[in-house]
């Protein structure tokens, strides 16, 4: 049994949203949960089309609810939630209009600017006006190549606003990136951004832009947005489109806006798969199950209530993004960086959310080991006084990451790790204030959702590691793929392994107390003599090791069978002796077992990531088996693949 390593007070219990929610649904159905997280979460799944519905009252979405609540078909994504009810998904977010902060903005540099409600709705009005005027009408895609930026929430408000939908890409994608993503979806409207800056180098954007402009023909109007802070580049064009200039659009005069309402099942925005294994697919997410879904897990998971401060670092290239701003809808207000996270101070994230008086802080497991490595003695250095709840993800958290937390920055903070997707938009498992928080463990399934493990025979398990499957249908899956004949690339991607349960593709495990563990994914999954083992246990033992940066760990197919490879990169002043070795491989042994420990370790300087800092196991198989990699474009860091080729050490 896991350790229990925090547990909220009976008060913050009592005070938290989840508790409000119990009581009305209790009164509501004369049910007596007595503050049970898994009788509620029992109900939501034997009830979930009456659980959806209850919610969209209990958290006041403001639209038309039509009395129907689910219109039910045979093929698992096709349940329509709340079929005749409409909304406005930016009258939702723009919850409120005063002279209240509800975005702050902070660059590595240090600049900060905030936009009160009443400028944040009359920037939006504005750009709708563009909009109207330039002929966008509803289903139009309008893309963003934009850093983390105001400007950048403003333009999603906009497009949701009049019915377009909405796409994003970082400007740390290169440019057949970006092409490969946004010429599947034809825009008509590109906003861009003239530079950014990461690691205290300034990256020209608009260099870029002609070759954006040849690929994407549907590109008619284009919008370039200054890097806050800085002084607009000006750069000789060399093309006759329509071009404007942020700071000319907000010369429009502000009107209030006149929100038309979608169905709730109307298209919202389009996310990309990782593209680490082809092309990238185009994932169209719905509005109504976007909207309920985030409410859902900002307010009764995440407790996250009107008033707030809710930071999350990410970039607008990964659905945290989609998911952060979305907090708006719960009357909090957001902080956005953007940035190196370790720019001159390798616990900058940590000072921002002592100065912002941060409420939730949301970082990467990545974030918390290397911080782990690069300040083991923080002892609680900053004074993160209003800091309710830390929340992880991007990958699992390992023990040490937990135990680091509780022991340098805060001791009473409900650390939820969470875990989810793209796909989903949303978490499958997250956290909750009614159950403790064990070590190494996410706490639950999410409300409503019927998640479970499967073995290969697709028979539900416990306590062994198999599939993470979703047995019901749930608001938030996507409505289709763009471009995609009879859901053909949909059904490939979650239905075909298992008959009509939803298929995430994670290797994970329910434990006896009801918590969740991540072992990676599962096509990352090592096979030794037909075993499977999953790569987050390794990890967490190697990254035990002050001497080792990072690491990766992939299997090598290998006389007829496969053979476990890790990858380290070393801290500076170590290198990797026979005695560290030996240490590292008994330690493996002896906390997982004889199979986990690696055939080969070898030490490398770099190891591809995606953009949004995952490491990318496949791309290293594919190297060292010699295999052709379909994607670089996916990588932030594709050179780092040249360290992983004809390695002498894996010919023998």
């Amino acid at each position: 049994m896991s350790k229990k390593i925090w547990q909220a007070s009976v008060n913050r219990k009592k005070n938290s949203i989840l508790n409000n929610f119990e009581k009305y649904i209790s009164k509501k159905f004369n049910k007596n949960f007595n503050g049970d997280y898994q009788k509620i979460l029992n109900w939501s799944i034997d009830n979930s089309p009456e659980f959806w519905s209850t919610f969209w009252n209990f958290s006041k979405i403001k639209g038309i609810k039509g009395n129907k609540k689910i219109k039910k078909s045979r093929i698992f994504y096709k349940n329509k939630f709340l079929p005749k009810s409409k909304l406005n998904f930016a009258e939702n977010l723009l919850s409120k209009n005063n002279n209240e902060k509800a975005i702050t903005f902070i660059s590595e540099n240090n600049y900060r600017e905030e936009r009160t409600w009443a400028k944040l709705n009359g920037n939006t009005s504005k750009l709708i006006q563009f909009f109207k005027d330039k002929k966008i009408k509803k289903k139009d895609r309008i893309a963003a190549y934009m850093p983390n930026t105001i400007e950048t929430v403003e333009a999603f408000l906009a497009t949701s606003s009049i019915g377009a939908i909405w796409s994003s890409c970082s400007p740390d994608f290169g440019v057949k990136g970006v092409i490969e993503r946004f010429s599947q979806i034809n825009p008509k409207v590109l906003f861009i951004t003239d530079q950014y800056f990461y690691n205290g180098k300034k990256i020209n954007v608009l260099e870029k832009l002609s070759e954006i402009l040849k690929n994407i023909p549907s590109i008619k109007n284009i919008i370039i947005v200054s890097y806050p802070g800085k002084k607009f580049i000006n750069y000789k064009l060399s093309f006759k489109k329509n071009v404007f200039r942020w700071n000319d659009l907000m010369k429009i005069n502000s009107k209030n806006i006149n929100y038309s309402k979608y169905d709730f099942d109307h298209e919202l925005a389009i996310l990309y798969s990782s593209g680490t294994t082809g092309k990238p697919k185009c994932i169209c997410h719905r509005t109504g199950g976007v909207l309920i879904q985030h409410k859902k897990e900002h307010q009764l998971h995440c407790d996250i209530k009107e008033g707030d401060n809710v930071f999350y670092f990410t970039t607008c290239g990964w659905m945290m993004w989609n998911w952060l701003v979305s907090a708006l809808a719960s009357k909090a207000s957001i902080v956005l960086f953007d940035g190196s996270p370790m720019f001159k101070k390798d616990d900058l994230l940590l000072k921002i959310a002592e100065k912002e008086d941060i409420t939730f802080l949301g970082i990467s497991a990545k974030y918390v080991d290397a911080l782990r490595k690069l300040k083991p003695k923080l002892k609680y250095k900053y004074n993160l006084k209003k800091l309710k709840t830390i929340c992880s993800t991007g990958s699992p958290l390992s023990n040490e990451g937990f135990k680091y937390v509780y022991q340098n920055i805060k001791k009473n903070v409900h650390l939820a790790s969470i875990s989810g997707g793209t796909d989903i938009v949303s978490c499958f498992v997250l956290g909750n204030l009614y159950q403790p928080v064990h070590m190494g463990e996410i706490q639950n399934k999410g409300l409503a959702l019927n998640v479970d493990i499967f073995n290969d025979k697709g028979k539900s398990i416990m306590n062994k590691k198999g599939e993470l499957i979703c047995k019901n249908p749930f608001p938030s899956m996507p409505l289709k793929f763009w471009n995609d004949k009879n859901d053909k690339k949909y059904k490939d991607a979650y239905f075909n392994r298992f008959s009509n349960v939803w298929h995430h593709g994670d290797f994970a495990e329910i434990k006896t107390n009801n918590g969740f563990v991540i072992h990676g994914r599962s096509d990352t999954t090592l096979n030794p003599g037909g075993v499977r083992l999953g790569t987050a246990e390794i990890y967490s033992e190697v990254e035990k090791f002050k001497e080792v940066k990072e690491s990766i760990v992939v299997g090598q197919s290998w006389d007829n069978d496969v053979r476990i490879v890790l990858f380290l990169i070393m801290n500076s002043k170590f290198h990797l002796s026979e005695d560290l070795l030996k240490r590292i491989k008994m330690q493996i042994r002896k906390n997982t077992s004889p199979r986990h420990v690696p055939s080969k370790v070898i030490v490398v300087n770099d190891i591809p990531r995606t953009k949004s800092g995952k490491i990318v196991e496949l791309a290293v198989k594919n190297t060292i088996e010699g295999n052709k990699i379909k994607n670089k474009e996916a990588l932030a860091n594709p050179d780092a693949l040249k360290y992983f080729k004809n390695l002498k050490e894996l010919s023998n």
